[in-house]
């Protein structure tokens, strides 16, 4: 019995690290495609990103520390502070979302469009870009819901917290995608 709990948290886990990694390769090959068309005569090379991504970077990082909190007040078995850092997680994801908005809003503000004429190569590839991990985004709010809905139900504690740890590490790693995504698009412009 217990032989066979530990080849499913392994079989979990395992899944989680193969996605991230298909993940990782697909921005991979994005980012690498962007490297390369850049030496297109018709990239953009005074185009900086607006404000709000950085501003969003700040928020999705500060996510990342109230989802780790949340994670101490699991093991502590302290259930308020444990959804209240879920909520703020929940909330600061809300904010990077809106501040994404706001971002794609500015560009397209500057005349700059995914496609047709207004658009530029170097404006598509950003959009393609931020909307693939704002996808991936919509999966973290799911995971994030529920891990609020099964933290009100009492699921995890400090001996079962096999769906808040996976959860915590596809969070971490969406965060770390989109730092390395904002840094990549700031650095090579």
């Amino acid at each position: 019995m217990i032989e066979e709990k530990i080849k499913n948290i392994r079989a979990k886990k395992m899944m989680l690290w193969f996605s991230m990694i298909s993940m990782t390769m697909t921005f991979g090959g994005l980012t690498s495609a962007y490297v390369v068309s850049s030496n297109r005569d018709d990239w953009l090379k005074e185009f900086d990103l607006p404000q709000s991504f950085f501003i969003s970077t700040i928020i999705i990082v500060l996510s990342s520390l109230t989802f780790y909190l949340s994670k101490k007040e699991l093991l502590k078995n302290n259930l308020k502070n444990q959804i209240l850092y879920l909520w703020i997680t929940f909330f600061l994801a809300t904010a990077f979302l809106f501040f994404q908005i706001i971002g794609f809003e500015n560009i397209v503000s500057q005349g700059y469009y995914f496609t047709g004429a207004e658009s530029s190569i170097t404006t598509s590839f950003i959009y393609v870009l931020v909307l693939i991990h704002l996808f991936h985004l919509i999966g973290g709010f799911i995971v994030i819901s529920i891990v609020i809905f099964n933290s009100y139900k009492k699921k995890y504690n400090s001996d079962n917290k096999l769906g808040f740890d996976l959860a915590l590490t596809f969070w971490h790693f969406l965060d770390f995608l989109w730092l390395y995504l904002f840094v990549f698009l700031t650095a090579y412009n």
